[in-house]
């Protein structure tokens, strides 16, 4: 009887997430045989990819919805600071790859770009006055300038001022060192990457057909699109990092962490400018306040984006609907996620959220006239033909059992491990892509405990110097690990100032 190939780990998806682990594993265990299986012909072809996603280094400058505020007024940075913390964790597995030099430029996946804030109206200046009041006092935004004078916003955001009401009240903020990352180009680095060391495969147009427990691990099955051909792996570890696809493979695996868990899609789309003319005058990613009763996903923004060393311009995200969990997906993906475990908590989502489903159909529903309405809050001055419609990547949102309500909408990333550790799932979406490296280190503690306590710890500690917790409270440290990345991302100049640290 013929051997099935055996390897240590299958990932499945060859996006941001797989490849990120891929890339950190073969760095800690040099030996380790690891083989990522991938739908699509190309790595980075779903949400990955610099146009199905916004291209925001997440780090909390600029996203209002990060900072809550409550009734009395109070705003609530902890999540902002964590996820700022995370994407500099982000900034130092790259900056510690770029400095190998095997891995190629940086300036391929990163650019310079400044984030702002920008509010209209009394509540949301009086909003924004407050999150600057607290956020500045933290040593990650300590660079962070406020201002609700007209010509100081004139300087920072020339788009946008023009053709506005004289009158109209308005307050922004900024941040200098955010980012614009091309998660695509970065993906693709990574794979390349991964691919120069020995017993490192990526293999696309390979669909994964089933997943059943063997011998400690997992037999998984893997099918050829294009030959139709099966052929069987043993694998002792299998992540699942396809996107909308991890949900059905999760409930496929039949691990009792999976129960409960449903997903709802949510297409994107943006309108896009590439006319150089109108390009040139906006160098910033701008984000606003979401309308009030929409999700925090439809938060507006019009941002710079540099993909394939080209500019661009992209407004939105307008949300839409399909019952696809893959843009490249089927229109059955939804239906056949129905389980008797889950049915319960997605149909408590269904009736909780109604404003969230009448939301989704007002923007389905939107003409292109009502799309550019929305653009000229931000830039009264757009003309129609620079601007055109850009379908972006479908992200599907977690749907978990709450013991209250039955169900819930969660709209950020969740980890599911099995007990053992020999299968995980990356489900969910934003802030995703920006905080990767933190959640794969989290996989990594969760499902190789004592190898990470033991035999890899050294080689940790060497490729994070800080982690979030320490990043968070250590001013002094925050400001060194943040200057050394700055400076080998070649994202400012190295100075006699930054020559210190780096």
């Amino acid at each position: 009887m013929a051997h099935n190939e055996a390897v240590d780990v299958v990932l499945v998806g060859a996006g941001i997430m797989s490849a990120t682990l891929a890339v950190l594993l073969k760095e800690l265990d040099p030996a380790i045989k690891l083989e990522v299986v991938e739908l699509m012909d190309s790595g980075a072809a779903e949400s990955s990819n610099p146009w199905n996603n916004a291209g925001t280094g997440h780090a909390g400058l600029c996203e209002l919805n990060y900072t809550p505020q409550a009734a009395d007024g109070a705003v609530d940075i902890k999540k902002a600071v964590h996820i700022n913390t995370q994407f500099e964790v982000s900034k130092q597995f790259w900056s510690y790859l770029t400095k190998k030099g095997t891995f190629g430029s940086c300036k391929s996946f990163i650019s310079p770009v400044p984030h702002l804030s920008f509010v209209q109206g009394d509540s949301g200046v009086s909003f924004l006055k407050e999150r600057f009041k607290v956020l500045s006092k933290h040593h990650a935004f300590a660079d962070m300038e406020y201002t609700e004078d007209k010509a100081t916003m004139a300087e920072w955001m020339p788009l946008m001022m023009p053709g506005r009401d004289p009158g109209e009240t308005l307050a922004a903020t900024r941040v200098i060192n955010g980012t614009d990352v091309n998660f695509g180009a970065l993906t693709n680095q990574l794979l390349k990457h991964l691919t120069s060391a020995p017993d490192a495969q990526v293999k696309y147009c390979k669909r994964v057909t089933g997943l059943k427990r063997s011998n400690g691990g997992w037999t998984v099955s893997i099918k050829d699109v294009n030959s139709g051909n099966t052929r069987e792996v043993d694998a002792k570890f299998v992540f699942l990092g396809a996107g909308g696809a991890a949900l059905p493979l999760l409930q496929a695996s039949g691990i009792e962490e999976s129960k409960g868990f449903g997903g709802f899609p949510i297409s994107g789309q943006w309108l896009r400018c590439d006319n150089p003319e109108v390009v040139k005058h906006h160098q910033a990613k701008v984000y606003s306040q979401a309308a009030v009763g929409s999700p925090p996903m439809s938060v507006p923004h019009l941002d710079t984006r540099v993909v394939d060393g080209k500019k661009s311009l992209l407004f939105g995200p307008y949300a839409g609907f399909t019952t696809k969990f893959l843009k490249h997906g089927s229109f059955m993906d939804l239906p056949l996620s129905v389980r008797a475990g889950n049915i319960g908590p997605m149909l408590a989502v269904a009736k909780n959220n109604m404003d969230l489903t009448k939301y989704l159909v007002s923007e389905v529903m939107q003409s292109m006239e009502q799309r550019l309405e929305s653009l000229r809050r931000f830039y009264p001055e757009a003309k129609a033909e620079d601007w055109r419609l850009e379908v972006a990547g479908q992200r599907v949102q977690i749907i978990k059992k709450d013991p209250k309500k039955g169900g819930i909408l969660q709209f950020g990333t969740e980890l599911v491990a099995a007990k053992d550790g020999s299968l995980a799932a990356l489900l969910g979406a934003s802030p995703g892509a920006s905080v990767t490296v933190s959640i794969m280190l989290e996989l990594i503690e969760k499902c190789f405990p004592s190898k990470a306590k033991g035999e890899w710890a050294g080689k940790l500690a060497e490729i994070f110097p800080a982690r979030e917790k320490v990043l968070e409270t250590d001013a002094a440290l925050y400001r060194k690990i943040s200057t050394q990345n700055n400076v080998a991302l070649e994202l400012v100049e190295a100075s006699s100032e930054t020559e210190s640290y780096a």
